[in-house]
């Protein structure tokens, strides 16, 4: 009996460093996905296809790797601001497409999609410090945020939160030097001096919403042009659908204050926010 019992947990023991040993060394296909199960990695239609005006343009990054992007006017005479967009991790910027006519549409501008190195026509591949080179921008837009790879490791496997964890995790974190993207969102969000707009989906069913407030809250600690806005019924994917007028309401009135080329209005950004609560409630 006792063989038996140390045999299985000799096995068990395999088991674990196995599957460890695995996601170590595929870690990068478990946060990158620049191709979607059943589908090609080349872009399935590009914004002709929903009558939208735009150019290719070919970068080369700091490091020297070419990559691909779209920049989509709204129109030849509008002077509203141009925003660079970064998709999410999953997929191309031609699946972003529909949400950035109806952003187009709503904000009045033009904008500027940057395939990620790996992703697209992009060449490389993705890596954090990769991704960092090719992301300089003078104004930030998260929505529905991490604070870090490092946490999100243990919430899509929880037994991963005694090996794994972030600044704020308790555990003993032996395995987070084999972490090669760890995007330390919250120790980084702090340093950023530019103005932030922090969208947050109350329904997320990816992130837990509270990434999103303890972003926010090490962010506005030095920096003071940082708002916060919530969608009670916003989930991970749709809060830009769920949040409605309010949604783009958030964003038009944050480019009004920091965006240079688009006068900025009268009223405050957190009065104007106030009082669209007070009208929808």
């Amino acid at each position: 009996m006792a063989g038996w019992l140390k045999a299985l947990a000799y096995g068990a023991g395999g088991v674990a460093v196995a599957g460890l040993a695995a996601l170590v060394a595929l870690q990068e296909r478990l946060v990158y996905v620049p191709v979607l199960p059943g589908l090609a990695r080349a872009y399935p239609i590009t914004p002709a296809r929903l009558r939208l005006a735009y150019e290719d343009v070919w970068l080369r990054s700091a490091d020297g790797v070419r990559l691909h992007s779209w920049f989509i006017r709204h129109s030849p005479t509008c002077r509203g601001p141009t925003i660079l967009f970064f998709q999410e991790n999953a997929g191309n910027i031609a699946h972003r497409l529909e949400f950035v006519r109806l952003m187009m549409q709503r904000l009045q501008c033009n904008v500027f999609m940057l395939s990620y190195r790996g992703y697209g026509e992009s060449e490389g591949y993705p890596s954090q410090k990769g991704i960092t080179y090719d992301a300089q921008v003078a104004a930030l837009i998260l929505e529905n945020t991490f604070t870090s790879i490092l946490d999100m490791a243990g919430i899509m496997l929880p037994f991963l939160r005694w090996f794994i964890g972030g600044s704020t995790s308790k555990g003993p974190k032996l395995l987070n030097c084999v972490v090669r993207s760890p995007w330390s969102t919250l120790d980084i969000v702090g340093e950023v001096k530019q103005p932030i707009l922090f969208l947050s989906g109350l329904q997320d069913e990816l992130v837990p919403p509270s990434h999103m407030k303890m972003l926010y809250d090490k962010a506005v600690e030095h920096n003071r042009n940082c708002r916060f806005v919530d969608f009670p019924s916003g989930m991970h994917m749709d809060t830009w659908m769920s949040g409605g007028d309010r949604y783009w309401r958030a964003i038009q009135l944050f480019l009004d204050q920091y965006a240079p080329e688009v006068q900025s209005r009268d009223a405050s950004f957190k009065s104007e926010i106030s009082e669209d609560d007070e009208a929808g409630g």
